[in-house]
């Protein structure tokens, strides 16, 4: 059993978009599931927001479960004092978000398959599944505060990038018994011009992704999924039918060709690199003045929209770009 989707080797997932919609329509298909099995939505139990997984239940139990609510992994073990503190925490505020976040604990001594495929190198570890894409919190002991923010993050993340508004808690429901529930408002006004551009990018209509986004953007210039998706998608624009070979000696030969160094970051962005086209970008600005300067920055202001600007790797290279402005 392989985990799909997972981001874990810090390559920018050009598929976000495709993937923030396959989670709204699936909470939306559950919704729509409890209200024809039970006149309404379902809900869980406290108990049921922390659960034991192996690698058999891993993909129910995290990955699909990931389409309806940020899923925590603990990765513990019993010979693991600091799990012992840093697990019962971990238990209380799951609890205590009342739905936003679901708990997934594995014991790494019987699964040691999925702490490899994390690439999980010592415990406690805590990462997150968000429609389907991993996500490394911290590793080791934690205060409650720090746990406390990580979560916050994590759940303002899963809500504004995929709609993810958790499931429905009843503490009077029995333990096992709820049907998964995540509540939220009604599709927004928007959602079939974003299902449009989603349908465009699955057939390679780059042009028609692009417009669709911008269709959205015309009316709501503020749409977050809007923004990003036309970012990502005006990026595979670029880049289609690039001779790649032919792109990274042009920047090697011309290292004062602004042109050439904006197309090889592009192309570093796609291939992962997101480091290499950040500071590509930002030593080319050290370089440039006037015209020039500006272009460069306005390509590596739109790399950042591709990112996400709460990415580590988009904060530092904000600061860095404006050492280099000014």
């Amino acid at each position: 059993m392989q985990p799909r989707n997972m981001s874990m080797s810090g390559v920018v997932d050009l598929a976000a978009v495709k993937a923030a919609q396959e989670a709204k329509a699936k909470a939306e298909q559950a919704r729509a599931e409890a209200a024809r099995q039970g006149g309404g939505t379902g809900a869980v139990s406290p108990a049921d927001l922390v659960i034991d997984v192996d690698e058999a239940t891993f993909e129910r139990d995290v990955l699909q479960r990931s389409a309806e609510v940020p899923v925590v992994i603990d990765f513990w073990a019993e010979w693991c004092q600091p799990c012992k503190q840093l697990s019962p925490v971990l238990e209380r505020l799951t609890v205590e978000y009342a739905g936003r976040v679901l708990l997934a604990k594995i014991d790494v001594d019987a699964n040691q398959m999925l702490m490899q495929q994390f690439g999980v190198q010592g415990i406690p570890a805590v990462f997150a599944v968000v429609a389907g894409q991993a996500l490394p919190l911290f590793q080791g002991a934690a205060g409650e505060a720090q746990i406390r923010q990580t979560l916050d993050q994590l759940v303002q993340v899963a809500e504004e990038r995929f709609g993810l508004t958790g499931l429905t808690v009843d503490p009077d429901a029995q333990p096992g018994g709820g049907v998964p529930a995540a509540a939220g408002p009604p599709a927004g006004p928007y959602d079939a011009l974003l299902e449009a551009a989603v349908q465009a990018l699955d057939a390679g209509d780059l042009a028609g992704a692009v417009q669709a986004y911008k269709n959205v953007l015309n009316d709501d210039p503020g749409n977050t999924e809007a923004k990003l998706g036309l970012a990502q998608a005006e990026l595979l624009q670029r880049v289609q039918g690039a001779d790649p070979q032919q792109v990274r000696r042009d920047a090697a030969d011309k290292p004062q060709d602004v042109e050439a160094q904006i197309a090889a970051a592009d192309l570093d962005l796609v291939g992962g690199h997101v480091e290499d086209a950040f500071g590509r970008l930002i030593e080319t600005v050290r370089r440039t003045v006037g015209d020039d300067r500006d272009a460069v920055r306005r390509r590596l202001l739109e790399l950042f929209e591709v990112v996400g600007s709460d990415d580590p790797r988009v904060v530092g290279a904000r600061r860095a770009l404006a050492r280099a402005l000014f």
